[in-house]
């Protein structure tokens, strides 16, 4: 069916306990996923041991100890007993319903990447995973959760040989490897699904203490500028903006607005930045700042692929 993978941070404190809600849900989608940990950070091979899920503690690093996509997809691929594959960040929920989206875009493509937005919540303690969890998780993030934008992805799913042997140097838990792996998908003649319609992946939410600039460090940190630049800058950054098709509870729709996108790009933005430099003192005094704004218009398009 499906081969799950993804790499955690040390499993200390609340981290420790959201990556573990994560992971048991992601063995819980179906008997037949198999579920890939990379690394041997804290607590990891104790959790992949308490779990039954395949460890792999070995994993390539650059100078300052981070983790390299590709050795984790290209690994993935060699060892998946499964032809789909999905990434996932460690702490993300998902829920059996995935496996059904899954199995409904494979038949329809023999050559995808499926990926859709995150709801986040405020998750601090266990998981009950007993009887009917998926419902009470369901029921809790559309009561209390909050959908992000186009560009807030935490999971990509792809048939097995996509980006075999395709991914530049670009290291996780830093940004623009996830909007590249949208732009390559799309390249090399994939249909790009966006799936939000059908998938409700929940991302606990968390700080970001792990990096020593916080949140400020993973989008324009040294390591997350080299991966824009390795990425080929940002008009090789999409988001489900550009997907091919849309993957609602009951269809699969074509996307035919993702073919205008590298001309909106084009013209939308300087024209929006226009906008946002000529009417900042006034924005100021409204305390209208560029954000609120980008969020309000679902522009929000960075990504939290920091892992």
């Amino acid at each position: 069916m499906l081969t799950m993978f993804g790499t955690p941070k040390p499993f200390n404190g609340h981290i420790g306990v959201i990556q573990r809600n994560a992971l048991k849900s992601w063995t819980l989608l179906h008997p037949d996923v198999e579920v890939i940990l990379f690394g041997d950070e804290k607590g990891a091979a104790e959790v992949c041991r308490d779990l039954g899920i395949r460890h792999e503690p070995e994993v390539r690093r650059n100078e300052y100890g981070t983790k390299y996509l590709n050795d984790m997809f290209d690994r993935a691929a060699e060892l998946s007993r499964h032809p789909f594959l999905c990434y996932a960040n460690c702490d993300i929920m998902l829920l059996p319903s995935f496996c059904r989206a899954v199995e409904r875009v494979s038949t329809a493509h023999s050559k995808f990447l499926m990926a859709g937005c995150r709801w986040d919540i405020d998750i601090t303690e266990p998981w009950d995973f007993s009887l009917a969890w998926d419902e009470r998780l369901r029921s809790m993030v559309e009561s209390r959760g909050m959908k992000k934008g186009l560009g807030w992805i935490d999971y990509f799913c792809f048939s097995r040989e996509l980006y075999r042997g395709e991914i530049p140097p670009l290291v996780v838990g830093r940004c623009w490897w996830d909007q590249w792996l949208i732009w390559k998908a799309k390249k090399l003649g994939a249909a790009v699904i966006d799936s939000t319609g059908a998938v409700l992946a929940v991302h606990q939410n968390h700080d970001y203490s792990y990096h020593p600039e916080g949140f400020k460090g993973t989008l324009e940190g040294e390591e997350a500028m080299a991966n824009r630049r390795l990425a080929g800058g940002k008009w090789h950054l999409y988001t489900l903006m550009e997907a091919t098709h849309q993957l609602g509870p009951d269809e699969e729709k074509r996307h035919w607005g993702h073919s205008l996108m590298p001309y909106v790009r084009t013209w939308w933005n300087p024209l929006w930045y226009s906008f946002l430099s000529a009417t900042l003192p006034a924005r100021r005094r409204l305390k209208l700042q560029r954000a609120p704004i980008m969020k309000a218009l679902g522009r929000d398009t960075v990504s939290d692929s920091r892992t």
